[in-house]
């Protein structure tokens, strides 16, 4: 097992008392925020989502590592804020489609999207397809957009986004990736997404590699 400095161990583990812990203490001395995030948090929960493609790893270890993850950036956000060297791996805009109200696997691709240092614009569940596209038109540039649905009769409305973004004139700058358990790869090709992924962390490398297309 690969020697990790401290605080990526923290987060690897999962526990959050001592991820704050950490945090404050390297603050005190000084440490800069971003420097915190990029060169320990962030290689934390890579690994974790490493471990969960190998199979070491399943949704509540992730969980955790998240929730630890999570506790931290909320310390730390206000200050990366202030500084104008804030890294963002890119914007992605996440929600549950309309008729969907589950939110498990799409919270934890948020999560894991934030712990990788992607800008989360997270809408929740349920979400009407000019809600999607509000959140688009907000964000200049390339944006990310994750569609989410758990239930087969709602796969539908990922079509209706994707076209809707074609007819408002968005789709050439909107990377769609779309997940969920009835989500297969031959479903995401025919209604034109640019991807799908097979679980959380292989959705955060889909995202990255959008990113870079």
């Amino acid at each position: 097992m690969a020697d990790f400095p401290e605080l990526t161990q923290a987060v690897i583990n999962g526990n959050a008392k001592k991820v704050l812990e950490l945090v404050n203490i390297e603050l005190g001395k000084g440490a800069i925020p971003q420097s915190l995030l990029t060169d320990y948090m962030i290689p934390g929960m890579l690994h974790v989502g490493q471990l969960m493609q190998e199979g070491e790893y399943f949704i509540p270890e992730v969980l955790r590592s998240a929730k630890a993850m999570r506790g931290a950036l909320e310390l730390l956000e206000p200050m990366l804020a202030k500084g104008a060297d804030r890294k963002s791996e890119g914007y992605v805009v996440i929600g549950s489609v309309d008729g969907d109200i589950h939110d498990i696997g799409k919270n934890l691709v948020a999560m894991l999207l934030k712990g990788a240092g992607f800008e989360v614009n997270d809408l929740g569940v349920s979400v009407k397809t000019e809600t999607f596209l509000d959140a688009v038109k907000a964000r200049d540039g390339k944006v990310i957009l994750g569609l989410s649905a758990l239930i087969t009769p709602t796969l539908d409305e990922m079509q209706i986004v994707i076209n809707a973004l074609k007819e408002a004139g968005l789709r050439e700058r909107v990377k769609v990736m779309v997940g969920g358990a009835p989500v297969t790869r031959e479903f995401a090709e025919e209604i034109g997404s640019d991807g799908t992924a097979e679980d959380a962390a292989a959705a955060v490398t889909l995202a990255k590699q959008l990113q870079l297309s």
